[in-house]
This record gives C-alpha cells, structure tokens and sequence, in this order.
C-alpha cells in the first residue's frame, strides 16, 4: 500500500505523474531516508559505511512503498543498506560476470558469440542494494558519453555475427524519448541485428516514465523486447501494471527477470505468488537469476539448492507459464547455465522411469529408432 499522501503530502498530482519530478525529488542521503523512515541501527550503519562504495537512491513512488514497520519489506530490503553490504566475502568479485574482460569499447559487452550488452547509461531511478554491475552504476568509472556510444554502434557495425542487442546500463529508459529513439535507430540501421532488448527497472520503480509516447516509439522498432525486473508481489502495483500494460498493448512484449534473494523472496509461495501476478500483466516470467557473487551481496544469497527446491515446488502446481528458468551466471564470465530438478529415477535400454510433480513413478518406452539426423536440413545446406 503506497503511503504517498502521507510522505509528499504536498505534491500534486501532475508532479506525482512527472518522472523528471520523481528523480528530482529522489532520497539520496541518509539524512533525508531517515525523515520518511525510521531506520534501523543496521540500516543507519549499512548508510553509513556503504556510501563511498555504491549509490544511494530512491524515487518517491518507489519510497512510497516500503514498509516503515517491518525491516523484511522487500521494497525496503532492495532499497536500502545494511552494513553487511560493505563488507566483502572470499569469492566476491568486483565484476562478477567477466564483463571487463569482453569489453571491446567502454559501452559493449560482447560475451557471447551472436549477441552483445550494449551500455547506455550508468545511472538508475533506484541503485538496488542487490545490483550485480555495481562497479559501474557507482559512479566510479563515469557517464558513458555519446562517443563511446558512437564507438559501441561502430563496433556492431563491423562485427555482422552479432544478431541480438541488449541496451541495459544503468537503466536505458532514463534517457530521453528521443536520444533513445536515437540510440535505437543507429541500432535498427544495422542489417545484422534481428532483435533488440531493453533491460530496465522503470515499470517496477519509476512507472510513469512509461507513458504512451515512449511505448509507441518501442514499438516502431520492433522485434524489440522489454525485459523488466521484479522481485516480489509487493512491486505489482496498479501503476506498475498500468506501465507493463501500455507497452504490451502498444505491441513490444515484455519479460521478467527475477534475483532469488535470501529471505526477500527465498520461498515457493513468494515466488508463486510473483510469476502468477506477472501474468496476469501480460508480462512472461523468463528468469530467476541465483545472486551473483558481486561484492557485498553474500548476505543476499541463497544456497544453489534452494532455487532447484523452489521449482520443483512450482512444477505441477501452478501453470508452465509461471515457471521461470533458474539461471546461474558462472562467476568469471562463464555465462549462464540452468538449473533445474532431476525427474529421472533410472534409464533402462528400453524405457525411462521418471517421478513426476507429485512423487509418482512413472515409465516411457524408448523407441527402437534412434537415428536423429535431419536429412532435409543436410540437403539444404548441401545446396
């Protein structure tokens, strides 16, 4: 429940609407967090000693949810430090994913073979306690300049084995309407490129920046993919279902990406609860993301077997839809792999014996055949 009226009693609503007006009038000191909440002694401290190391920084509306009462709010647990958080563990890593190392200019990321991360911005509407690019959305290394965009562009343009962008940051839909609508057309120009995604945190923090000039103009560019990131059922709220909504009836689909994080949402019935509200938006569950080993953040991670526990409490009990994939990003830049629960019981030559969601066994025959080649598709390449 939003406690606006009781936080900015003096904003209208046109200012409460204006996405300028929210950042302006972001928290971003301790001193002001702690005249809308009252913090806890770990909070006060988590302030304190994270604030040379990452960002902080809320919006209003976002603000306007946390709990003031309860320190296990997930809004409040995703917004604000804890002193855990400035301490680092054996195996935390600066750049958790070997992003750096596949830098081939500031702004792109080319670590897999077909597809890259193209850096837009390094800034956020909210600096997520859990953000796993921290080294970069600090501050620390500096905006990233229309140069080094142009640098980015010239990159894809010569590198024609690239078909998927991905412009995230920092969060891109910070960015002018029409600097983005720029960016995406230097983007669009390219031959090569077949999709675009957009990684953003904005329908969950910022809704209103989603307004129907910016869906309309993702929607001239498509195939173009808006991958958006909530947490908890907490974050769906009729303005956040309002933004998800617009760009979905204005034609780009949108995807969630979810970080399982300990005891924020680190249990089958929160995570249920949040894949099936995503839907009921029109917005596809695609990953839960195991928390990368980004410094600062193990007070945050759950065990790997906790997310494999957790879908299979989702498989069987609630639709296909609402089961996302549960995904590792190897630490070092391995990329992601997926997990997900062993169902076979025993392999014979002639059949398969697997239990299913309930615990029940039961048997596939293997067929006799087992030749799997494609002839048509080895006639066609032949030609």
């Amino acid at each position: 429940m939003s406690r606006r009226a009781e936080l900015f009693p003096k904003a209208t609503d046109a200012e409460w609407r204006d996405w300028r007006w929210q950042l302006r009038n972001s928290v971003r000191s301790a001193a002001d967090l702690a005249r809308f909440i009252p913090l806890t002694e770990d909070e006060r401290r988590g302030c304190e000693e994270t604030a040379a190391v990452f960002r902080l920084g809320i919006s209003p509306y976002y603000l306007s949810l946390i709990d003031p009462d309860h320190p296990f709010c997930p809004i409040r647990m995703q917004s604000i430090p804890v002193r855990a958080e400035a301490s680092v563990q054996i195996g935390e890593l600066r750049d958790p994913l070997g992003e750096d190392r596949h830098r081939p200019v500031r702004a792109l990321v080319h670590k897999y073979p077909d597809r890259v991360l193209l850096l837009a911005v390094d800034h956020c509407s909210v600096y997520c306690r859990h953000c796993t690019r921290r080294r970069i959305t600090s501050g620390d290394e500096g905006g990233i300049s229309r140069e080094e965009l142009s640098e980015a562009i010239a990159y894809l343009r010569e590198h024609t084995e690239v078909r998927d962008v991905v412009v995230s940051g920092g969060d891109p839909l910070l960015l002018s309407t029409a600097r983005l609508v720029e960016l995406l057309q230097e983007i669009r120009s390219l031959p090569h490129v077949e999709i675009i995604r957009i990684g953003t945190r904005i329908p969950v923090c910022l809704p209103m920046r989603v307004d129907g000039e910016l869906a309309n103009a993702l929607r001239k560019f498509a195939p173009l993919f808006v991958v958006t990131h909530f947490n908890h059922a907490k974050e769906i709220t009729p303005e956040a279902r309002e933004a998800c909504e617009r760009l979905v009836d204005a034609g780009v689909p949108v995807e969630n990406q979810a970080v399982l994080m300990r005891r924020l949402n680190s249990s089958a019935r929160t995570i249920k609860e949040l894949m099936q509200k995503c839907l009921t938006m029109r917005v596809r569950p695609y990953y839960l993301h195991q928390m990368d080993v980004a410094e600062g953040l193990e007070h945050l991670r759950t065990p790997l077997a906790k997310g494999v526990e957790i879908l299979q409490q989702l498989r069987g009990w609630t639709s296909g839809l609402a089961v996302p994939h549960l995904a590792v990003d190897l630490p070092g830049g391995g990329g992601k792999v997926t997990l997900q629960p062993d169902y076979v019981v025993e392999r014979r030559p002639q059949e398969t014996v697997f239990r299913n969601y309930r615990g029940e066994r039961y048997t596939y025959p293997e067929p006799r055949e087992s030749d799997c080649s494609v002839p048509y598709d080895e006639i066609c390449r032949d030609r």
